[in-house]
């Protein structure tokens, strides 16, 4: 489903990668036209479980709690001032030139995916990192400097 803005969304299938191009993406509509949607008319490509729930899209998407799977806990604005929290890969070589890939916070909802392209955000900040590798290495340098610590007051 494509979420757009001030129009109706539309229904189809986006091939990934292949059907996220520079400028645009292609749509295949369940009648089986193929149609290209510009990003500037894109607010958001909702990979859903079926097209029997017509909701794909809720306003000011955000986790309850921090996340517990590993990657960039990120919130993107957009221009039409609504905004989604979720979470996408801690290596950015991952990252879509177009836009961004990103995991939403309700895994219950309609969405598994939602892909956003960059022309249809205000802006994109980083809320976290969950899983960082850099912290399991302060703990066992933590560790090292334990064992090499003086004894003090008889302990």
């Amino acid at each position: 489903m494509v979420a757009r803005f001030d129009r109706e969304a539309l229904q189809g299938f986006v091939q990934t990668p292949g059907g996220l191009q520079a400028d645009a993406l292609e749509l295949l509509t369940p009648e089986g036209t193929l149609i290209q949607v510009p990003y500037s008319e894109t607010k958001a490509v909702c990979f859903v479980r079926d097209f029997e729930n017509t909701e794909s899209w809720k306003r000011n998407r955000a986790f309850a709690a921090r996340p517990k799977t590993a990657g960039l806990w990120i919130q993107l604005k957009f221009r039409d001032g609504d905004t989604l929290e979720g979470l996408i890969p801690n290596d950015l070589l991952q990252t879509e030139p177009a836009g961004y890939s990103v995991i939403p916070p309700d895994p219950t909802f309609q969405n598994q995916r939602v892909f956003v392209p960059k022309q249809a955000l205000e802006s994109v900040q980083v809320l976290g990192v969950i899983g960082s590798p850099l912290r399991r290495r302060v703990k066992e340098g933590a560790a090292k400097d334990k064992e090499n610590q003086l004894e003090m007051f008889g302990e």
